[in-house]
């Protein structure tokens, strides 16, 4: 594929790296020339100098023949422009806009092809909300990626000695837990002096203390799981009630706004240390959002407010030192979990799985929002996983046993790649695609509510079934895509 990515900033060379990865062939615009030059010596990819808004420049970058452009800059005025004069003058099929302003939204006229033809809004800031969103729900949970429209659900945690899976074998998991439809579909484990190692799961693998363990269910059982992996019998389970933010920033704004919308079922404080920002926090947010001026590195404020009692601490500020040793002395001073929004990719992998619980990057959020939109075949979701090494993705099966590699087939006889986790299977979930039913047809007055099912050997996958697979490389991706792509004279 053949894609124009406007903008060479983080999100632009996250977006950059990940789909150079995949083959794609990237050209970058962006008007800093040496930014530009060490992306190339970087990446195999063309770096072009100059205002993406001009038809000159695009036309210099290849938008004659581009598949999507992907307009990352910093101002939305200019990706909105961009995705417009790509539209009018190129006629480039998909346009993807960053857009931070609240109020645009996918599907009105204003992203119309009549409008700036924009296929798909990007807003980092909002996916940031979306994903701690989660993570505040999910006490424990280092990651909760959604599929299926948030029916199914893959989570990672930290195994901690003590908990019920923790020692036993995979397979003993089910007698353990019967209720529980989950499947188990990654260990990374620690070893002295080494990064992480993914290690293969089958039933033999037995789950020990410390590893970060990935696991596929349903959305209601998410709890379940984490209690497994986390608590210890008759430990209570732990929630979130006590939230700090350090940075009153964008995120923070919203996310305290969306907190702060469950009417009593938190307390939230932001620190900032901009008096003015302070005031129009105070005015925006509602009452109930206690906002204080200070610096969140203050020893002496953070114990006057009390953080031995907050429950998650989240340092969301623009400075990424800053919110590292934030978050170290917020932890060292008894808060339960903590978070810190970290920029620079290689400092959220020093700082991942030391005394700071989740270190975030803003390209790590929204980034499977993105891929799902260079996949071919019926792909529904894409997150990356592991710094982008191992990847989760949702694929719809399409067609019948005649046009379909994997209609009407059992698990056990699809040609899947052995690394190839097959986790869960989404059910019954109405198909946007399917024609009206015929005049006079008997329509089900109750239809059949969506399922999440764990594939067994003897599964037979049915049309318009969600997949969720778990791949530990995502050089893989193109042979799950491959064997899920609808064939007409395939039989």
């Amino acid at each position: 594929m053949k894609i124009i990515i406007l903008g060479a900033g983080r999100v632009g060379q996250s977006a950059a790296a990940s789909l150079v990865s995949e083959s794609n062939d990237i050209t970058v615009i962006d008007t800093d020339a040496q930014r530009l030059r060490d992306l190339e010596a970087r990446l195999d990819l063309r770096g072009v100098v100059g205002n993406g808004i001009d038809p000159a420049v695009l036309a210099e970058a290849g938008a004659r023949d581009t598949d999507l452009l992907i307009a990352c800059a910093a101002q939305d005025e200019t990706n909105l422009v961009c995705a417009k004069v790509a539209q009018m003058q190129f006629n480039v099929p998909r346009c993807i806009a960053r857009v931070r302003t609240n109020g645009f939204e996918d599907g009105s006229a204003l992203l119309s092809r009549e409008g700036f033809a924009v296929d798909h809004i990007l807003c980092p800031e909002n996916s940031l909300v979306r994903y701690i969103g989660k993570l505040v729900e999910h006490p424990g949970a280092l990651q909760v990626r959604e599929f299926a429209d948030g029916r199914a659900c893959l989570v990672s945690a930290r195994a901690r000695a003590g908990a019920p899976a923790v020692g036993l074998e995979i397979k003993l998991l089910r007698e353990q837990m019967p209720d529980v439809a989950v499947r188990i579909v990654a260990i990374y484990r620690r070893f002295p002096d080494e990064p992480d190692r993914f290690v293969p799961c089958d039933g033999a693998t037995r789950i020990e203390p410390g590893d970060e363990v990935f696991a596929l269910a349903g959305r209601e059982r998410v709890p379940q799981v984490l209690a497994a992996l986390r608590m210890r019998p008759g430990q209570p389970p732990r929630v979130v009630r006590r939230i700090m933010m350090a940075g009153g920033g964008v995120v923070s704004e919203r996310l305290a706004r969306a907190l702060a919308a469950e009417q009593g079922r938190f307390n939230i404080k932001i620190i900032e240390h901009d008096a003015q920002r302070c005031v129009a926090l105070a005015s925006n947010l509602p009452e109930e959002v206690l906002v204080l001026q200070g610096e969140s590195s203050d020893e002496e404020l953070l114990g006057e407010e009390g953080i031995e009692e907050v429950d998650f601490f989240l340092a969301l500020s623009n400075d990424d030192e800053n919110n590292i040793m934030s978050c170290l002395l917020a932890k060292r001073m008894g808060a339960r979990r903590v978070l810190a929004l970290i920029d620079r990719q290689a400092y959220a992998e020093l700082m991942h799985g030391t005394q700071i619980d989740i270190a975030l990057t803003p390209a790590q959020a929204m980034l499977g929002e993105l891929l799902a939109y260079t996949r071919q075949g019926d792909v529904q979701a894409v997150h990356s996983l592991r710094r982008g090494v191992a990847e989760a993705l949702e694929i719809v099966a399409r067609g019948d046993r005649k046009s379909s590699r994997v209609v009407g087939r059992r698990v056990e006889d699809l040609p899947l790649p052995p690394a190839v986790h097959m986790g869960l299977i989404v059910r019954g979930l109405p198909d946007p695609d399917a024609p009206p039913p015929p005049e006079g047809a008997i329509v089900p007055v109750q239809p059949r509510a969506p399922e999440v099912i764990i594939p067994r050997s003897h599964t037979v996958i049915e049309s318009n079934d969600h997949v969720v697979f778990f791949l530990p490389n995502k050089r893989l991706v193109r042979e799950v895509e491959k064997l899920f792509r609808v064939n007409a004279i395939f039989f």
